[in-house]
């Protein structure tokens, strides 16, 4: 498994070495663009309005926008040196909460955690602690150039580290429209609408939930692949250099041809010679 970041998790004197890795991937099915009339991928560009032309990676620089169309320009070095500040301390955790108070709307992503070199009795501490008080802990990290709020807890005999929103990333619910205040409920319907829920009621079992979607499109390109209903792109062809090279030459001789004055022809004249009588 892919190791993304190491570091060291702290609470009180206790300091664990440990690596991160990805808990869950993107399993989407990616759809490429295609021109219709020819079958060829679609290209996007990275083009600048102001100079009309397309700008290369070391062209670019990054900036941020404090007002409309003006900018603070931060260079890769600044922000190189920020971030390794950042990255070198100790990931602290400042507070330990029960799971159940954090509502799952602030959750955001999850990582595994394995303990580094040296870091297995530490790594088994904090788990064993975590496990006997039902608590989880919080701290900051920094994770691709973004400090992040995040929870450590445990999930099948491992720590992992469960990224959450900052409470100013969260909207405000206030803000959803339409939302009545109070509705009238007929205790009929409310009761059956009650006893359907306790039939649907179980344990959940996250191995029962397939993605029919992805599924369902997987099976139709397998079958399209089947019957051969495939598209190959043609490559463009590369310009050969000898063929360049004469149209080079002859549009040279051309425009030679064109940019050279004309020359006057000369006029003879016939002398008759003299004869004696």
């Amino acid at each position: 498994m892919h190791t993304m970041w190491k570091g060291t998790i702290s609470f009180g004197l206790v300091n664990i070495p440990v690596k991160m890795h990805a808990a869950t991937e993107n399993k989407d099915v990616k759809l490429r663009q295609l021109h219709k009339e020819c079958q060829a991928p679609i290209k996007y560009e990275r083009t600048c309005p102001n100079c009309d032309r397309e700008v290369e990676n070391d062209e670019i620089v990054k900036a941020y926008e404090y007002a409309k169309n003006k900018f603070v320009v931060l260079d890769d070095e600044e922000l190189a040196k920020l971030k390794k500040e950042q990255e070198d301390k100790a990931v602290e955790i400042v507070d330990f909460v029960k799971l159940e108070e954090i509502d799952p709307i602030y959750f955001e992503k999850s990582y595994y955690l394995s303990p580094g070199e040296g870091g297995g009795k530490a790594y088994g501490l904090l788990r064993s602690a975590l496990e006997d008080t039902g608590k989880i802990g919080v701290a900051k990290m920094i994770i691709r150039s973004k400090e992040q709020l995040a929870i450590i807890r445990i999930y099948k005999n491992t720590l992992v580290v469960e990224t959450i929103h900052y409470p100013d990333e969260v909207r405000n619910v206030q803000d959803v429209p339409n939302v009545p205040e109070e509705t009238k409920t007929e205790e009929k319907e409310l009761d059956t609408a009650k006893m359907l829920i306790d039939q649907l009621t179980t344990e959940f079992d996250p191995e029962k939930y397939k993605d029919d979607y992805r599924t369902a499109l997987l099976e139709l390109i397998e079958e399209k692949k089947n019957q051969d209903e495939v598209t190959t792109t043609a490559e463009k062809p590369k310009p050969d250099n000898v063929t360049n090279l004469m149209d080079a030459l002859e549009a040279s001789l051309d425009r030679a041809k064109k940019d050279k004055p004309k020359t006057k022809k000369k006029t003879t004249t016939t002398r008759k010679k003299k004869t004696g009588t």
